[in-house]
């Protein structure tokens, strides 16, 4: 039976039923048509279903499945193709246990590095966050398993996260916190959207129609269907007007409910009620199509993937003097140093906890392979969550490091401390661990640290006490493996930081608006959020965004950049490239990094702005020539006042490096484009109708000139432009002598109107 005749053959009642959920997992059947539940489990970094049909909404008791690294790690791979290969892997394994929808990934900026819920998003980059979370979408539905991308919109904190307005202008919106989201439509097409819990701008996302319907549908050309996060339906009736089809989890008997009556009343339109039916008969067609379930997963496949992502997403902070890769010889000791080494952290707390097939231990890792003769000892250090730590834990470390040939301390953060649910309120180490590795330090020089962290955490307080520092992220069940291959050179490190490491805190450009009182958060920083924000201040870091280091080195050469078309053609194009070749020892992959700014704008814009990456593999001496494409829009910012995306024409910068601090290559281009035409009325400044030329000639025709030739009034007097042009015309017509009266003006005005 196809849609339009199951339309016809559903009673109001039941098409009510299927805008929400049946229970908390699945949503509504109608058996007597044959129309089936669709089964959907979270898993933005690996699958979490229910093992019991009957348990809900329980964080633990999921079926075994494959943890992989999580986004904050993912992120830092800054790998297209390991995404799309993770996300077919996620749709391998939902098929096989029956799931319908996998709820992830999430793609919301990292705007404060105290967001709870950082180590499920990407980046503080809207080009990583959209172009990594496509490829992952991209693989997942490839099985024939649909994605719902999340949190749509500004979902940044944690703090009163399902009633808190954002409150952000619309400029910030689209540069920063919507464009992910846009990519993700625009080449992933995913099957489901899923809507944030919080208020934007005073007005809940499930029932905002401008972001649901506006933007989503008529602007980006969404066609799948929207749900709702766990709980954020206030006003069911308003969510379904408003583009939202799917309410997740259902309020039985009450939501269903008060569709039928507006529906009765006629305060709602049942075409309004049959549109979201037909999407949500179309989820499921889209989930019919693929077949059945399939029998199994490849276990050991799937890590042995696992541990290639987790090597991947490794960011090498810092290597004074190589000390990594280590080469332990016989008779030298290894002192492996921290509770984390045997007791791993590998993935985050909340609905993304996975039941993991299983779990690799560094220090059995490492034991398996550093050659025989090299003795491999441990000492806990620290307890994990403790505070103050066992003073006897950390003498027994330090009389480890001092007669150890080399130390490798591995920290980070308990689970407890970074979580779905709530912030951070610092970003500091446990004081234990910083503690143990100032003594390690002094015991021992050469002194190794590993981090385990889902969220950014600070440095500077620490790094200076290590040679040399590996930040593995929350890197799932096979990073222990992983970090062996890492410390000990049979993987390289090609990890590149997808947010700012900063010094401190306060430092953070969103530090005196986050996260916000009394019901508000205020998008204070505007565009200028992660390194937008630290360059615009030229604000030291510990470690800029785009850094990670490599055991071998690279140069980059022969920058070229060619502009063509043109913007009012629709048809602008900047071919940039360059060459990058291996001059170190070892192969290696180079994240190559193009970034863009406009010196001379019209209107506040960061110095440089990710604009397109691409990651290299090049053995010994080898080179390849890597080339991007830009568009218009890559040279633009929305302009409030055309409501548009807006090329200023001029100069613009193209640098090329190896992170957003080191720039390698750069050079200039000049954009030809139509000037910004501003609305010309009664409001419009003085100044804004002299830069019009059509404005500018009526204006002076208007006013007219004296015997000498010179415009009467105001127009004759730079000086008196100066310091009143920028007031609205309306307002200069009671300026006796400014040559302008309100006749004048509403002739102006017919004038413009009829030209």
């Amino acid at each position: 039976m196809g849609k339009s005749s199951l339309l016809t053959a559903l009673t109001l009642k039941e098409k009510a039923a299927l805008c929400l959920g049946s229970d908390f997992w699945h949503s509504a059947p109608v058996p007597r048509l044959g129309i089936r539940a669709i089964t959907m489990a979270d898993g933005p970094h690996g699958l979490r279903k229910k093992a019991q049909e009957g348990e809900y909404d329980q964080i633990s008791g999921s079926v075994p499945a494959t943890c992989f690294p999580t986004a904050s790690a993912l992120a830092s791979s800054f790998d297209i193709e390991l995404m799309r290969r993770v996300g077919e892997a996620i749709g391998v394994e939902a098929r096989a246990q029956g799931v319908d929808v996998v709820l992830g990934p999430g793609i919301n900026i990292k705007r404060s590095p105290l967001c709870g819920r950082n180590f499920e998003y990407f980046s503080e980059d809207p080009l990583v966050s959209g172009a990594l979370g496509a490829a992952l979408v991209q693989g997942l539905q490839s099985q024939g398993v649909g994605a719902s991308v999340k949190h749509f919109a500004a979902n940044n904190q944690e703090t009163d996260r399902a009633r808190v307005s954002a409150d952000v202008d619309e400029r910030t919106l689209r540069e920063i916190y919507l464009p992910a989201f846009e990519r993700v439509v625009a080449e992933a097409s995913p099957w489901t959207v899923m809507c944030s819990y919080n208020r934007i701008n005073g007005t809940y996302a499930s029932q905002s129609s401008w972001l649901l319907t506006e933007v989503l549908r008529d602007e980006w050309g969404f066609d799948g269907l929207v749900m709702s996060d766990w709980g954020a339906v206030h006003d069911r009736v308003a969510a379904l007007v408003a583009g939202l089809e799917l309410e997740m989890p259902p309020k039985l008997g009450v939501d269903d409910e008060a569709i039928v009556t507006a529906v009765r009343a006629g305060e709602l339109d049942e075409a309004v009620l049959d549109r979201a039916v037909a999407r949500v008969l179309r989820l499921i067609d889209r989930a019919d199509a693929r077949g059945g379930a399939v029998d199994a997963f490849d276990v050991d496949a799937h890590h042995a993937l696992a541990r290639a992502a987790a090597a991947e997403c490794a960011v090498l902070l810092k290597n004074d003097g190589s000390l990594l890769p280590l080469a332990p010889a016989a008779g030298e000791t290894v002192a492996i140093i921290g509770e984390f080494a045997r007791t791993p952290r590998y993935q985050g707390a909340g609905s993304s906890q996975v039941n993991p097939t299983r779990v690799d231990v560094a220090l059995d890792e490492m034991r398996a392979a550093i050659p025989d003769g090299v003795e491999v000892a441990f000492a806990a250090g620290f307890g994990i969550g403790t505070t103050p730590d066992d003073a006897a834990l950390a003498d027994e470390a330090v009389a480890l490091a001092t007669a150890a040939d080399v130390v490798v301390a591995f920290l980070g953060l308990p689970g407890a401390d970074e979580s779905e649910g709530f912030d951070r309120d610092h970003m500091n180490l446990p004081a234990n661990q910083t503690a143990l590795l100032a003594r390690l330090a002094e015991a021992n020089p050469r002194v190794v640290v590993v981090l385990a962290n889902g969220s950014a955490v600070r440095l500077s307080n620490w790094d200076q006490h290590a040679r040399s520092v590996l930040e593995c992220w929350l890197s799932g069940q096979a990073a222990g493996g992983a970090v062996a291959d890492l410390l000990l050179g049979a993987a390289n490190p090609c990890g590149r930081l997808a947010e700012t490491l900063p010094l401190r805190l306060e430092d953070t450009p969103c530090h005196l608006n986050f996260p916000g009182e009394a019901g508000h958060v205020r998008y204070g920083e505007g565009v200028f959020v992660g390194y937008r924000g630290y360059d615009a201040l030229d604000r030291e870091v510990s470690y800029p965004f785009g850094h990670g280091l490599s055991y071998t080195s690279f140069d980059y050469a022969d920058l070229q950049a060619r502009v063509s078309g043109r913007v009012e053609d629709d048809d602008l194009v900047v071919e940039v490239g360059c060459r990058v070749v291996n001059t170190g020892s070892r192969r290696g992959k180079e994240v190559v990094q193009l970034y863009v700014g406009d010196p001379e704008a019209s209107v506040a814009r960061p110095p440089r702005e990710l604009r397109a990456f691409a990651k290299v593999d090049l053995d010994v001496g080898q080179s390849e020539t890597v080339a991007f494409r830009l568009k218009a829009r890559d040279l633009s910012y929305w302009s409030t006042l055309a409501a548009d995306w807006v090329l200023e024409a001029g100069e613009f910068t193209l640098a090329i490096g190896a992170s957003s601090r080191d720039l390698r290559l750069s050079t200039t281009i000049d954009v030809d484009g139509p000037p910004l035409r501003v609305t010309l009325d009664a409001t419009a400044s003085l100044q804004e109708w002299l830069a019009d030329p059509a404005g500018s000639r009526l204006l002076h025709e208007l006013v007219g000139a004296d015997e000498a030739g010179r415009p009467r009034g105001i127009l004759g007097d730079d000086e008196l432009i100066a310091v009143v042009g920028n007031f609205p015309i309306s307002a200069l017509a009671a300026f006796p002598g400014s040559g302008l009266d309100q006749a004048t003006v509403h002739e102006l005005l017919r004038r413009l109107g009829s030209s």
